[in-house]
């Protein structure tokens, strides 16, 4: 090749992306949100020139926090503030990424992704990191304007233009989700309803004692609940105006936000004839039944779990990018995980069986005053299970020690006060 035809190719090439090599395997991840993306940075920890990498994003964007999404609602950041990796972070990794452009379809033969805009792609190595979808509950009128789900950047751009020129939004599902959108549109002057199907909030994460003194917390910073509430119709003509109940009550309503669960992304790799139960099937390694192919985060099933929280997601892709970096020692193995949520300012803690059985016992700790309650699940003197509220700074310690099984007969009088006391009460 001459030097003037290589330096018109060189001049067509976005900067910072080489040209492919002949000696590079070429990988490509379907996926660019925090599952795919952390795993190739931990395979450029270990592999740095071992691929050619190719990445589609269904979003116009980089790489962003999508957890962080709740803050830019409620207008403490903005979008760039929670982009992890910028643009200029693929080129200087020479990285080619189709951001807006997702893959539609895998040909497992020829081992060739295409994408929605008619871009193809070669692979030796298929990273899968579709994550999940929301789920809409189908009831009528679920597919008017004004209809959403909080899931991505275009869901809070959504929200907050309604903001601006509608004042009624109605928020179905008393999740963590939920409950920050509720705060955020309310941050945002909007009057808000959540409607939950059960009696409690957060029933997940909460037993019913600490749902019942956040509902009154965030009672008293203006939401309003609807709790036992079954949702039978979204009214409207043209735009949503009301959500309608199964005993026939209304409330109005400009904006409905879905927070009611989502799906593993799986409609693709199903398609390419990929095993799948309730989402892709992986391995100890995260590998499909594909050899060539491995899937991380929202869209897998790995031992009949799927998975939500970051931590096990984490753990995935440390797994992950050691395999596609050849130094496949690593396994990944499932671990009690422990949740520590801030809602609207109200810090909130769970880990282990907080709802405990016939053979458990519970130590609480009540204090109004400072608007603090505990309660740890006892079973065989050892710590199964946690919920703190409003005071969790003993809560890695009760997670360590429900890990641990540890007997904690000689530190029970004590253990709802914390680990100083116990340890000095111990020496």
């Amino acid at each position: 090749m001459g030097r003037g035809m290589k330096a018109e190719i060189d001049a067509r090439l976005p900067r910072g992306i080489p040209l492919a090599t002949p000696s590079r395997s070429r990988l490509v991840v379907i996926g660019n949100g925090m599952a795919g993306m952390r795993t190739v940075e931990e395979l450029l920890k270990l592999a740095p020139d071992l691929y050619d990498i190719t990445v589609f994003g269904a979003e116009p964007y980089g790489n962003y926090n999508r957890i962080m999404l709740s803050p830019v609602l409620a207008g403490e950041k903005s979008v760039d503030d929670i982009i992890l990796n910028s643009r200029s972070w693929y080129e200087e990794n020479g990285i080619r990424l189709h951001a807006g452009d997702p893959v539609v379809a895998i040909d497992r033969t020829r081992r060739i992704v295409r994408s929605r805009n008619g871009v193809e792609a070669g692979y030796d190595r298929l990273l899968i990191a579709t994550g999940s979808k929301p789920f809409l509950i189908p009831v009528p009128g679920h597919t008017l304007p004004g209809v959403i789900a909080f899931r991505d950047i275009q869901d809070v751009e959504t929200m907050l233009d309604a903001a601006r020129s509608h004042r009624h939004a109605v928020v179905i599902g008393g999740g963590l989700l939920g409950l920050e959108a509720a705060n955020g549109l309310m941050r945002q002057g909007m009057s808000v309803t959540v409607v939950h199907v059960t009696d409690s909030l957060m029933d997940r994460q909460l037993d019913r004692s600490a749902s019942a003194l956040l509902q009154q917390a965030l009672e008293r910073k203006g939401l309003r609940f609807l709790l036992k509430a079954n949702t039978a119709e979204i009214v409207g003509p043209d735009r949503v105006t009301a959500v309608r109940f199964d005993d026939g009550t209304e409330v109005p309503a400009d904006l409905v936000v879905m927070t009611a669960g989502v799906r593993p992304n799986i409609d693709l790799a199903k398609q390419a004839g990929l095993h799948c139960e309730r989402a892709i099937v992986v391995d100890d390694t995260l590998q499909t039944y594909d050899p060539r192919i491995y899937a991380v985060g929202e869209c897998v099933q790995h031992r009949t779990a799927t998975f939500g929280l970051v931590a096990p997601i984490w753990d995935q892709a440390r797994v992950c990018g050691a395999h596609l970096a050849g130094a496949g020692h690593r396994r990944y193995v499932q671990r009690a995980t422990a949740t520590k949520l801030k809602v609207t300012g109200v810090e909130l803690y769970s880990a282990g069986d907080f709802i405990g059985g016939p053979d458990s016992e519970d130590l609480v700790l009540r204090d109004p005053r400072r608007g603090v309650y505990k309660r740890l699940v006892i079973e065989d003197n050892r710590v199964i299970g946690a919920v703190l509220y409003g005071d969790v700074k003993e809560g890695a310690w009760y997670f360590d020690l429900i890990q641990s099984r540890t007997d904690i007969s000689s530190l029970r009088s004590h253990l709802l006060f914390g680990k100083t006391l116990c340890e000095t009460q111990a020496a």
